[in-house]
Order: C-alpha cells, then structure tokens, then sequence
C-alpha cells in the first residue's frame, strides 16, 4: 500500500514542515556566518522527519491503533520498539564517538566514509525490497495458468528499485575509493588504466540496459548483475582521478549519495528521503559544477572518470626542481609583516595537517594590534574537501568579515605588501597560468606571485602539492621560504612579534 494512502495528514504536515528546514539549513550553511544556525536546522528537520516516520509506519500514525495492537501482542510491539531504539543508539554512539575524536584533518575522509555508507544503505534497502515487495506494498499476486501465483514488482517501482541500487552501489565503492586515497592508503596520482573510456561507457551502457531489462522480467541474476556492475563502476571512475580534482569527488559523491537516497525513497514511499535525497543531489551536483569551473576542468570529464586526464597525468613529474631559492626565518617573516600596510594569508592543507589555525588567528590579532590590514584569502578548492578551510578559521574564530574567496581578493595582491602562504600549494603555483603541459593548467589561482614579498611556509624542499608538481613560485626573487612545520613557523613568528 503506498504511503500517500496511508499517511495521515499530521504526517503529510511534518514532511512538509521537515522539508523546509532542510532548505533553510542549505540556506544557512552557504555562509560560515550562519552555517551553526544552519546545522541545528537540519538536525530539527532530520529529527522531525524520523519521528514521524516510526510512529506512521510502526504504529499506523493513529495512537488508538497502536494502543489496539499493544494489547493484542504486547511482546512483539515491545520488542520492534526496543529494536529501533538499539538501531538508533548504536549509530548515535558511533557517530558521536566519531565526531569527538576525528582530527580536522581526517575530515575530508570521513566525509569520503559518510557517503559510502550512504551509497550501501541504499543498495541494503533496494535489496530488501527485491527480496520481499510485498513488505514495501510495491508488489501484486500474479498467477499464470496452470503455475504457482508469485509476487510481481510493480515496473515503476523496479525502475527506482534498480536505480537506487545503482546509484547507492556506485557511492559506496567510489567513495572507498576517494577515502583510501584522501587518508594515503592509494596514491592521490590518476591511476590509467587501459581503454579505460571505453570500458566505462560500455559497464555504464550495460547498466541501464539492465535496469530497462528489469522492468520485463525480475530474475535474480538481473538485479544483482547489474548491482554488481555498479560497485565495479564507481571503483573505475574514481580511480583514474588525481589529488588536483578530489575536492570535486567530494562533492559529487555527495550529489550521488543523495539522489540514491531519493531513489529509495520512492522505493519507500516516503515523501522525506524523497525531498531530503533530491535537496542533497542537487546542491552537490550545483556545488561540483562551480569547483570545476573554478578549477578549469570539464565537469563531464569528472563525473566520467577523468575523461582527458591523460595529458595532465603525463605531466605531472612530482619531483622538486634543483633550483637556488631564498630562506627567510621566523624574525625575517616577523620584521617585514610588522612593516607591511597589508598581509594577505593564503591557508592550505599544509596548515590543517600541522594544525596552524589558532596559532595562524594569534599571529593575525598582533599583526592588526600593529595597524597592519589582515585579510585570508580562500581559494575554492583549497585543502580537501569544499569549505575545508573556512571551517578551519572558524574554528579559530577568525572574523569571518576578514575571510575572501578569490574572485573578491585576487585584485588585491598587487597592492599587498606581503602575501602570507602557509601550506598552500597547487592554488598558488603560477604554472597554471603558464604552462600548458602542466595538470593544473588553467585551473584559477591566487595571484600571490604579485605581491611584494610572498612568504612561504613548506616543511621541506622536496615534495611536490597533492597534483603532484612543483610550485615555481618558490624560486622567485620576492619569495622567502620558510622551511619549518607550519604551526612551530608560526608560533616563532608570533614570539618575535610579541
């Protein structure tokens, strides 16, 4: 029986109700300003919607009905109740336990992690349903002449059942995929394999023809073939995608965890996973399309496996060039910002791996103490995952009016006096601008090279960014290395300023 027939209208109300908060949450969480109001939205919404969902499909949304049914099978009622209590508090507990422990730095893969687990509900729920149709109302009784009646899943709903285990099956192993090389269990290099273009247009193409074939005959070799073929197809298109590209990965597997979530809720028929799943896909999809644009890449090249990644991948030597630079010291850093009317900072991954924000924010408060103008630049696709800086400097409750992406700050450098980079590599490396055998060609970076002084923070001289290419911007003769562990760098700098 479908949902719609069955739902109250309180319930219909509380979707609704949940819905906009979910939209709100989108809404305040585009900005850091109102990202905490956005959070509590959400998990108001969340709350709202799974609340409803236990008492309308466990206890048929009427209390009178579930009070007739306690006192028909009190131990089966009781025993379904405690059953979803421990389901709860098992995943409360983990998440919880999860989110207290869990490094910032660690943060883009677990992000990497939360979505394959998205992607592997959704395939368990499209199993559950092809298993027993009958559960989820998506069935009718069928009985051919002269054999035994069986269940038959309505087309419609095989049509989302094979979708939403597609989809699910491709977030689950791609984001393994993602999280192994975020954590460096894989190399973050495009890995190429052989014709691979064509090996994933042909799985992709098997596929959907799986999925039309399901909706005319529900064999068990169709839907688990084609579940099967999704797992394999989420691992060969994340595997040929470099470190340049990941922040986009994240993202687009966030957009498919949420449209395999809307799938099932159709599979469901609940009208929240429905409304959550299609908010979360799209926003995703949004958010990977304008990374690619500020990235400079083709976002069908992405979404397809690195489509084009051949030439970037055959340029990316990764090794660190023999070339003389110039090395600055703490106190040297120390006396030109004292001396500067602005410094722009430029935060990278550097600075979340070594931890740097609260050390970074105390070297911005004497600096302004001094009638220096601060600023933070924050480049797209900065660190790994979108936003990963800007939660970052929250965290070290740096004003959020002092925080400029690079279309409003890149102007700027010109007129700055030091150009403070701390970590931040391939977003800053003029090669992109220059060079077109390099990967990260045409992808938009800082204009830090502009500045009259740039001050670099690198532990050492030789490794290359996460696309694996060396940053001429080292050489330069207005650049200072600052060869150290971001953070100890920083805190020198904040001594010798004080």
């Amino acid at each position: 029986m479908h949902e719609a027939a069955a739902t109250p209208s309180w319930a219909s109300l509380a979707y609704l109700m949940a819905g906009a908060l979910f939209i709100l949450a989108l809404r305040g969480l585009s900005s850091p300003a109102t990202s905490q109001r956005g959070n509590r939205l959400g998990m108001i919404g969340m709350a709202i919607a799974v609340a409803t969902t236990l008492i309308t499909h466990a206890f048929g949304g009427d209390l009178a009905t579930f009070g007739f049914a306690l006192s028909m099978d009190q131990g089966a009622v009781i025993w379904g109740l405690l059953e979803i209590a421990a389901a709860i508090a098992i995943g409360a507990a983990i998440g919880l336990i999860t989110a207290r422990r869990i490094a910032m730095t660690a943060m883009p893969q677990l992000v990497a992690a939360f979505h394959s687990l998205v992607g592997l509900a959704a395939v368990l729920v499209a199993a559950a349903a092809y298993l027993n149709p009958e559960a989820f109302g998506i069935a009718v009784r069928v009985t051919p002449i002269a054999s035994r009646s069986f269940m038959s899943i309505l087309p419609v709903s095989r049509v989302e059942m094979g979708l939403g285990a597609a989809i699910g099956a491709i977030t689950f192993s791609g984001s393994v995929i993602a999280f192994l090389k975020l954590n460096g269990n894989m190399s973050g290099k495009p890995i190429l394999l052989p014709a691979r273009h064509v090996i994933n247009l042909g799985t992709l193409a098997l596929i959907l023809a799986l999925i039309a074939y399901f909706t005319t005959d529900q064999d068990p070799w169709v839907f688990w073939t084609l579940t099967a073929l999704s797992f394999l197809i989420g691992f060969l298109l994340i595997v040929p995608i470099g470190g340049a590209d990941m922040p986009v990965v994240v993202s687009m597997l966030n957009s498919y965890s949420g449209w395999a979530a809307a799938a099932m809720g159709f599979t469901l028929q609940n009208s929240a996973m429905i409304i959550t799943g299609a908010l979360v896909g799209s926003s995703g999809a949004i958010l990977s399309y304008i990374m690619c644009r500020a990235m400079n890449r083709s976002f069908i090249s992405v979404i397809a496996g690195g489509f084009g990644g051949d030439a970037a991948a055959g340029g990316a030597g990764g090794a660190a060039i023999d070339r003389p630079y110039k090395r600055g010291s703490a106190e040297d850093a120390a006396f030109l910002m004292k001396q500067a009317e602005q410094v722009i900072i430029v935060p990278g991954y550097g600075m979340a791996v070594a931890q740097a924000q609260h050390a970074l924010r105390e070297m911005g408060d004497l600096l302004k103490h001094e009638g220096v103008s601060v600023k933070y630049a924050i480049h797209p696709v900065a660190g790994r995952m979108p936003g990963h800086m800007n939660v970052l400097l929250a965290e070290a409750n740096v004003p959020y009016d002092e925080v400029f992406e690079l279309e409003d700050i890149n102007s700027e450098f010109a007129r700055s006096d030091v150009a403070f980079v701390i970590g931040a590599n391939d977003v800053t490396n003029p090669a992109a601008k220059t060079d077109k055998s390099s990967p990260i060609y045409g992808m938009p970076v800082l204009d830090v090279e502009k500045a009259k002084t740039v001050l670099f923070i690198k532990r050492s001289m030789g490794g290359a960014g996460y696309a694996g290419v060396d940053n001429e911007l080292f050489y330069r003769d207005n650049t200072m290395m600052l060869l150290a562990d971001a953070k100890k760098m920083v805190e020198e700098i904040v001594k010798s300023l004080g």
